[in-house]
């Protein structure tokens, strides 16, 4: 399942670098993730990159 960055997203931009499938951009208020391509990290890291970088905890499950 895809994760999604939430409102209080604080557009740092620390989490567009981690994701290994360019599924994250900004978007007019908040960072976005592309749920089609979101992989959750599956074969890439232990845990998804985004959430473990993100400062505002904004990024959560789907």
């Amino acid at each position: 399942m895809a994760h999604k960055i939430n409102d209080t997203c604080i557009m740092c931009g620390a989490c567009e670098p981690e994701c290994p499938v360019n599924a994250i951009s900004p978007g007019d208020d908040t960072y976005v993730i592309d749920a089609t391509k979101c992989v959750d990290c599956v074969g890439h890291h232990d845990e998804p990159a985004c959430v473990a970088v993100c400062p505002s905890d904004s990024i959560e499950k789907a």
